[in-house]
């Protein structure tokens, strides 16, 4: 046994083919270790289905980080300063006297990027007791330029969108044309008032150059008031994040990327294993017993076969949302009786006829020892092949019902990410990377296990070896 198996491995490695494969199998499978050890499943499930709400500080629609390494123009990246945490560029002060509050905050940042931020938002926090602080937002530009962004009352929490604020982007367009003697005549939007030199190029639509250098956003309130308290986080949105990007609703694909591996892999390998064991053990009984058991399990089988397999699939997940592992429940149920059957019975009932067997039958082995211990095990080795080579179509199985909306609706998945690029036109808005990080795992795994099953295939069946 273990020459046969020193010799099995041998002549596995001597195909490249082979040892690429297994090299993407290992790597796939290590990922989908770190995977489960580092993000368990409850808690990805938990980040994925969160919401907008909880991803506020991510951008929308992100590329990944590595693609600057490609670009000659350096896309931003987010920049988060909030006075609750211990940050060097944050100033806070409140200083209360004679039943007032004044206060001062200073959120700076160095903004050396290419191009423009994609938003703009101010978060506050605000803790009184009767008098609502009134703020005054200012900022400032690397030049020295202050604008006044707005004034209003706090409210214990309070979202400022100020790439939002159409009041804003309409005085700021007034101001750069006053200064310009000129009009504005696009709707330039307020990350590009705020961020751009002021010259001839900001009248031209995509010309628009940034100020790069030191900003600086000042908040200066009073309330009457002692003992408030006020806390301000300033997110400047960049165009790029994470090494997997962020969607629509600014979830970090990086979870869904991460997640789809292992769920993609158990789903393909156990679908495959499950199916063709089970199609062998059921043509090895009709084999072995013939007879009205034979002829029962081949009418099963023939109706099997011509049921439509996917449409019925399709069917039943739109009236029932299953989860991932009832889903590969029931493609097993679906496809136990499919042509595999017909061709392990034709395999067995040559099988059965070896000396070997028949010797067995006359020493007074039983019906069940024969086929689990001299019938099974020749036919093993053989679809080895066909077992590895299906996992692939299980994978795009599992992809496919993703895409159609008919997967498991809670777990992040490689079809899911597909899905949702394209109910949301990710390739009509240039977000390529949205479908393609995907679609290359999907097409990693389907690879890998090709050419691993061809090689096996060439080993097993010597007529298809190489001359």
């Amino acid at each position: 046994m273990l020459a046969r198996a020193k010799s099995f491995f041998k002549q596995l490695l001597f195909y490249k083919s082979a040892l690429i494969g297994l090299a993407i199998i290992a790597i796939l499978v290590g990922l989908s270790i770190y995977t489960v050890i580092a993000l368990p499943y409850n808690e990805a499930v938990k980040l994925w289905r969160a919401g907008e709400q909880y991803w506020l500080d991510n951008p929308r629609n992100a590329m990944p980080s590595w693609v600057n390494f490609f670009l000659s123009k350096k896309l931003p990246e987010t920049i988060v300063l909030n006075t609750e945490g211990n940050q060097p560029n944050v100033f806070k002060a409140i200083v209360s006297t004679n039943k007032v509050s004044n206060i001062r905050i200073e959120l700076s940042f160095n903004y050396r990027y290419d191009d423009f931020p994609s938003e703009i938002n101010l978060f506050l926090k605000s803790k009184f007791n009767y008098s609502a602080p009134k703020i005054t937002i200012l900022w400032i530009k690397p030049n020295g330029e202050e604008i006044t962004l707005k004034s209003f009352i706090v409210s214990r929490d309070y979202r400022y969108y100020i790439s939002s604020d159409n009041s804003l982007e309409k005085d700021l367009r007034e101001l750069t044309s006053r200064k310009l003697n000129k009009t504005i005549e696009y709707e330039a939007p307020v990350t590009l008032l705020l961020f751009a030199q002021e010259d001839e190029r900001i009248l031209v639509e995509g010309a628009a150059e940034v100020m790069k250098g030191q900003y600086k956003l000042v908040i200066n309130g009073i309330a009457f008031e002692e003992g408030i308290d006020l806390d301000a986080k300033l997110v400047i949105y960049g165009k790029v994040y994470g090494w997997a990007g962020t969607d629509h609703l600014r979830r970090d694909l990086g979870i869904a990327i991460l997640w789809g591996t292992p769920i993609a892999l158990s789903f393909g390998v156990v679908a495959s294993v499950s199916i063709a064991l089970i199609q062998m053990l059921i043509g090895a009984i009709s084999a072995w017993f013939l007879g009205g058991v034979d002829v029962t399990i081949q009418r099963i089988t023939e109706i099997f076969m011509v049921l439509p397999f996917l449409p019925i699939l399709i069917m039943i997940s739109t009236f029932y949302k299953f989860n991932i592992w009832v889903l590969l429940l029931v493609v097993i149920a679906l496809t136990a009786f499919g042509g595999g059957v017909k061709n392990y019975r034709a395999m067995f009932l040559q099988i059965k006829e070896f000396p070997y067997v028949e010797a067995a039958r006359a020493y007074g082995a039983g019906s069940f020892r024969i086929v689990v211990y001299y019938l099974i095990p020749k036919v093993l080795p053989t679809i080895m092949p066909s077992m590895v080579l299906s996992v692939a179509d299980f994978v795009f199985l599992e992809a496919a019902l993703a895409i159609l909306g008919l997967g498991d609706p809670l777990a992040p998945t490689w079809g899911k990410i597909i899905d949702d690029a394209f109910t949301n036109g990710a390739l009509y808005k240039g977000l390529y990377y949205w479908v393609l990080q995907p679609s290359i795992m999907l097409a990693a795994t389907s690879l890998s296990f090709a050419m691993l099953g061809f090689t096996l295939d060439k080993i097993f069946n010597p007529r298809l070896k190489e001359a």
